[in-house]
């Protein structure tokens, strides 16, 4: 059992999360990976009504260089179900317009696929869109050519703040995903964009908890003006220039006013790789906008081990940092690990699949536990595309629990019966 920080808060109570998805609605199964077309994952995702995606076969969804919208909500896609080797998405992203969506174990590699430099080719692998009420659990964004995992939308629709807000995304929740080498000098049209997450202006009650960002340029996270940040136990390795970062621009909110963005950073982890800027800070203050803070256990060591600066910034500006002594943000009913027992337990456990690992994961995953990597242009210098053969199994409803989407044998498809059951027992028991 892993010792738990204590935070001063009423934390015995339980956080839910802020949807359910389709849960209770029809179960929609996804026969092909054809990219569109009756039986696909897209078919699925525009289908209407309560509803929760399985899947019948596991490979490559090839999205050719096209983005997946979902615009209807109420929808759980559940990539645990798909038999070995899971779903993985390439040449393409998610774009998540709607509300009420729940997105579990399914991975998605964007890639450049051989486009030639600022030619306008800039696909996020995720990003809510005006969002609001989203859990993404479990999933793997790689090689995204804009940022791999986000949240965005309108800045000022409306006449007030509250306006603002509600117009955008929020209550998103981010939990266990890895995501990692957003592509860098690759076809993004402002040149260099490798980023990992950005969390647009004014959205709120936006939730990062046990993710891995890797091999990100800038942006784990970005956090723009007046928006609410919660990060608890998120490892950030080999961060290129900027680690967490906020900045609210002028030039973005001429003629409105100021409004103070607001992150809580808890029991968090950096650590310098081979791209990382010497003497980078784990928090980078930037623009006019202030910044209220709260942080308690966060840690920053360079590729050695030694302390590195938890806090600086850059510009000439009015901007300060507003230190909090209580948390900004709820923590009550999470886990909270401290930072000096998280990297093994969270490397263990991120990202899809942890019981049925893709080769690229691997790779990253072993790469930041050996202080190894860097930030890459193409997704060719680290083998390209994967190409795994299409697999077919049937899902049985009898034999899951759908309210969970958990199977009932206490094994996933591909997951072997013995060491390997040690991580769904751990997942379980960090949402206790």
């Amino acid at each position: 059992m892993l010792a738990q920080l204590t935070i001063p808060l009423a934390a015995e109570a339980q956080t839910a999360d802020p949807t359910k998805g389709g849960d209770g609605g029809r179960i929609i199964r996804v026969t092909t990976l054809a990219k569109d077309g009756p039986g696909s994952l897209k078919a699925a995702v525009e289908a209407k009504g309560k509803r929760t995606v399985v899947f019948e076969v596991g490979g490559v969804i090839d999205f050719q260089r096209s983005v997946l919208e979902i615009d209807e909500p109420y929808l759980t896609i559940a990539g645990q179900t798909a038999p070995s080797p899971g779903v993985t998405i390439v040449r393409g992203g998610i774009d998540l317009k709607g509300h009420d969506v729940k997105i579990s174990h399914i991975r998605v590699m964007t890639g450049v696929d051989g486009q030639p430099k600022l030619s306008g080719w800039e696909a996020d692998a995720f990003s809510t869109v005006a969002a609001h009420n989203v859990v993404v659990e479990h999933c793997s964004f790689l090689w995204a050519i804009d940022e791999n995992m986000s949240t965005s939308g309108p800045r000022f629709n409306g006449k007030t703040v509250k306006e603002w807000r509600a117009a955008t995304s929020h209550d998103i929740v981010f939990r266990d995903n890895l995501a990692a080498e957003g592509l860098a000098d690759a076809s993004h049209p402002k040149g260099e964009h490798s980023k990992g997450s950005l969390v647009h202006d004014n959205a709120t009650g936006i939730v990062f908890y046990r993710n891995v960002w890797a091999h990100n340029m800038e942006r784990s996270p970005l956090v723009k003006g007046g928006a609410q940040v919660l990060m608890v136990n998120n490892m950030i390795y080999d961060p290129g220039n900027r680690a967490v970062h906020y900045n609210l621009m002028a030039l973005e909110w001429e003629g409105q006013p100021y409004v103070t963005g607001e992150i809580t950073a808890v029991g968090n982890v950096m650590r310098a790789g081979n791209s990382t800027a010497s003497g980078l800070p784990f928090l980078t203050l930037g623009g006019d906008g202030d910044l209220a803070w709260f942080g308690k256990d966060n840690v920053n060591v360079d590729r050695w081990g030694n302390p590195a600066p938890m806090f600086g910034r850059y510009g000439v500006t009015g901007a300060k940092l507003i230190e909090s002594q209580t948390p900004l943000a709820s923590l009550a009913g999470y886990k909270v690990v401290p930072a000096a027992e998280l990297e093994t337990d969270l490397l263990a456990s991120v990202g899809a699949r942890p019981w049925d690992r893709a080769s690229d994961d691997i790779r990253v995953l072993f790469f930041i536990a050996e202080g190894r990597g860097e930030i890459i242009d193409d997704e060719k210098v680290v083998g390209g595309y994967p190409h795994p053969a299409p697999t077919r199994a049937a899902f049985v409803e009898k034999d899951w629990n759908l309210g969970t989407m958990t199977p009932k044998s206490g094994l996933y498809p591909g997951q072997k019966a013995g060491a390997q059951e040690k991580l769904s027992r751990r997942d379980q028991e960090m949402r206790k």
